[in-house]
């Protein structure tokens, strides 16, 4: 079930709601990553939509072991202000974004690693709240929005988390962006109510658009 994710301090306003994922959204994830695998002598070889059984050592081309990958993935989160980057223009478009709606990350990190995403965003302007949860985010995302009229949307590249939104918040505009990699050739697919953005750009405009159509009064 994962742990209790507490979202007592965030205090929103009544403004559209903006929730967003971090790692291959607002923050490069996968090239920084494969660059800290080959620091350490491993490298990504895909052959599924997995970290486990992908990433193999440079010395032997062994697949690394499920506890080894775990650490791996820890220690890069434990330096990610040392390899993460802004994804796209997603420091700009955000800002953008939070001139209208009011924005929280929900990222699918260990919470022991909040402090150092939390210093990460902070040095790219981005001090939106932040959730660091290895929960379901759809509970997550229905509890923030308490049922409000207010228009909400959500942004992710894993198909399960956008699902699991659409489970809990049916009302939801969901927006899925992701990179452009070989891993990625074997992910899963989206739902069709799902909108496929190719940039922060377009994921952007489509954002802005839901958000104004709920201000625009039906006859």
């Amino acid at each position: 079930m994962g742990e209790i994710v507490d979202i007592n301090h965030i205090q929103l306003s009544d403004r559209p709601l903006l929730v967003s994922d971090v790692d291959d959204v607002v923050l490069e994830f996968l090239l920084p990553f494969e660059a800290y695998l080959a620091s350490l002598g491993h490298h990504l070889l895909p052959k599924s939509f997995h970290l486990t059984g992908n990433i193999v050592s440079l010395a032997d081309q062994r697949a690394l072991e499920e506890h080894q990958v775990k650490q791996i993935l820890h220690d890069f989160f434990d330096r990610q202000e040392d390899w993460q980057r802004p994804f796209g223009d997603s420091v700009n478009q955000l800002k953008q974004l939070g001139s209208m709606a009011d924005v929280v990350f929900l990222t699918a990190m260990p919470p022991a690693y909040t402090q150092q995403r939390r210093r990460l965003l902070d040095q790219l302007g981005l001090d939106f709240p932040l959730l660091a949860t290895e929960s379901p985010k759809g509970p997550v995302v229905k509890a923030l929005h308490r049922g409000r009229s207010l228009p909400l949307a959500f942004m992710d590249d894993m198909a399960h988390n956008l699902h699991s939104v659409a489970d809990h918040a049916p009302d939801c505009l969901l927006v899925h962006i992701a990179p452009q990699s070989e891993i990625h050739r074997f992910a899963p697919k989206t739902a069709p109510q799902v909108i496929r953005a190719e940039d922060w750009s377009a994921a952007c405009t489509t954002i802005v658009a839901h958000f104004n159509r709920a201000k625009t009064p039906t006859s």
